[in-house]
């Protein structure tokens, strides 16, 4: 094991999405975790097959939890950990006799986390729900879109990752370092509405402020401003350029050869229209590779815009070996990159279910007693 969160035993119920990238977060740092995956998933033969990349860093076991004897065996774990990881709806955890004052009466110093959509009361509680849902009612998707058009959704990046599984493990980690002082656990409701809107903050400050408005398209970071935008180049590409600063900007303009005196000023809203179109049209002077030689790497604050098919051989990517593996799905180094105690990638288990002999061996459970319970299916 290496990372700062070597040691830490952590036990995931198999869920989708946010959850794996939750713990996987905690995985690559360090954490051995377990993960128990429902006997419907875990094949009758073992057959090694494609994992997605948050599969790593972790063992899997294949437990029927309709099973008391299966139920029983996950509690016999968590006593040995301290974190607990499940996202099923409010009280479906209890139903099975996994739930929080199952698990503490076992374990006293476990931390617990839970992972919602809306959080463990409310409302929408009980509700099904997605990313698109819990951003669109913290005002994210409203933000989102052209002037003049729709809102338009994003990616799962803010509602089950950032706001999910990100959020629920700096919920757990903060726990673990709370109740290593304590002695005792708690409960982690980790909510995807509360990480998104947690995300927002700042927004919602500015918004209060009168600094960005419900006017989609025409403020400052939502493609409204001239110089926080992308354009289009003359092979049909795309770049983006985010000069905030004035003495960017002018480096900018001066890169672009435009004559600032015949510009509107750069924060002057309704010079913004023209300003845009200038732009525009001198970036369509241009390929994306001449722009590329131009201005990437100057303080005119450029990027290239990357399909996801670019990214992985990106030269800043590749300097700073980002992707690891040769494998056909990419992978990433962990990040935060820490000086002294780094966090490291480790294999994906090799089928959902393969280690379950060895955890429970690990966790003292005898031959008989694992041959008793494969007998009785509370294991696979």
């Amino acid at each position: 094991m290496s990372g700062p969160l070597a040691g830490i035993k952590v036990i995931e119920l198999a869920g989708l999405g946010a959850l794996p990238y939750g713990s996987l977060r905690l995985a690559d740092m360090g954490a051995e975790i377990v993960r128990v995956e429902r006997l419907n998933d875990v094949p009758e033969e073992p057959v090694p097959g494609a994992h997605n990349f948050w599969d790593r860093g972790r063992q899997s076991i294949g437990v029927n939890l309709k099973n008391p004897e299966g139920v029983e065996t996950v509690l016999r774990l968590a006593e040995q950990a301290e974190v607990f990881l499940e996202s099923f709806r409010p009280g479906v955890a209890e139903r099975l006799g996994l739930g929080p004052k199952d698990l503490l009466k076992r374990n006293p110093r476990i931390v617990y986390g839970r992972l919602t959509g809306w959080g463990q009361d409310g409302p929408l509680a009980e509700a099904a729900g997605h990313s698109l849902n819990y951003e669109a009612i913290t005002g994210v998707t409203h933000t989102i879109g052209p002037r003049g058009g729709p809102p338009l959704p994003l990616l799962q990046i803010l509602g089950d990752f950032a706001g999910g599984g990100l959020h629920l493990a700096f919920g757990v980690v903060c726990a673990v370092l709370e109740a290593r002082e304590s002695g005792q656990g708690q409960v982690v409701d980790g909510a995807m509405v509360d990480g998104v809107m947690s995300l927002m903050s700042v927004f919602y400050g500015m918004h209060s402020a009168g600094m960005h408005t419900d006017d989609r398209g025409t403020n400052l970071f939502d493609g409204g401003a001239p110089f926080y935008n992308i354009y289009e180049t003359q092979d049909g590409q795309f770049v983006s350029v985010a000069p905030i600063e004035p003495h960017f900007y002018a480096l900018l303009i001066e890169k672009l050869g435009l004559d600032p005196s015949s510009l509107p000023e750069q924060n002057d809203r309704t010079g913004w229209p023209e300003l845009r179109a200038r732009f525009a049209e001198a970036f369509a002077m241009k390929t994306r590779a001449e722009w590329d030689a131009l201005l990437l790497g100057t303080d005119a604050c450029y990027a290239p815009v990357l399909s996801l098919g670019e990214v992985a051989e990106f030269a800043h990517h590749l300097h700073r070996e980002t992707f690891v593996g040769s494998g056909p799905m990419p992978e990433l180094t962990p990040s935060p990159r820490l000086s002294r105690t780094p966090g490291k990638p480790r294999p994906s288990p090799a089928y959902p279910g393969a280690d379950t002999e060895l955890v429970l061996e690990s966790a003292g459970y005898s031959a008989e007693e694992i041959g008793n319970l494969r007998r009785v299916g509370a294991i696979r």
